[in-house]
């Protein structure tokens, strides 16, 4: 496949900054990168331009790293609420994603974050709090506080009047005291049979 050298004239995730020179396929710069202008050949009169992209560059990294700073002091004050359906033993129904968190963010509180910024160990599978990490910039961390509630109501369990015991429990006791009683008798005709042999 032929490769060409192109210089980034924005920031593209995956391959570089405004500035970089980069070798990409040459179908990919001619079919996207040129008419989409996000980058342009390596030429004399291009390189020239490299200053003023190395300035856009670090404008737009310090634009970055100031946003995404403020963002963190305001995400430790945050508790993203994600409501799932869950079986009557509260288990999930499936799991909740760093997808679904950035969902949640963008309905709960207008904060579009990447979810590729959202860092799970593995996709939440309980119900409760999770602190998760967000790796905001390469230099700014943070975490967020996120509540998996259920939105499958749990079965309360009916209660017993306080002073009588439950109706199950008289009867299991009564049944004991029975099976005692007789056990009795039956015990006394060995003991004695015993005797006599």
């Amino acid at each position: 496949m032929a490769k060409t050298e192109v210089i980034l004239t924005h920031n593209i995730v995956g391959l570089g900054g405004e500035s970089d020179q980069v070798k990409v396929a040459a179908g990919y710069a001619r079919n996207y990168l040129f008419p989409q202008r996000l980058a342009v050949p390596v030429t004399s009169a291009n390189k020239r331009q490299l200053e003023s992209l190395k300035q856009k560059r670090a404008e737009r990294e310090a634009h970055e790293f100031n946003t995404m700073t403020e963002l963190a002091k305001g995400f430790t004050k945050l508790i993203c609420v994600i409501k799932v359906k869950t079986g009557e033993d509260g288990k999930l129904f499936g799991a909740v994603t760093a997808g679904m968190i950035a969902d949640e963010l963008k309905h709960q509180f207008d904060i579009a974050l990447d979810k590729k910024k959202i860092h799970l160990e593995a996709p939440i599978k309980t119900l409760g709090e999770h602190e998760i990490d967000l790796h905001l910039h390469s230099e700014v961390k943070s975490t967020l506080k996120v509540r998996i509630e259920s939105t499958t109501p749990l079965a309360a369990p009916a209660e017993a009047p306080k002073d009588e015991k439950p109706h199950s429990e008289k009867r299991g006791k009564r049944v004991e005291a029975a099976e005692a009683t007789e056990a009795k008798p039956k015990a006394e005709k060995k003991s004695k049979a015993e005797k006599k042999a």
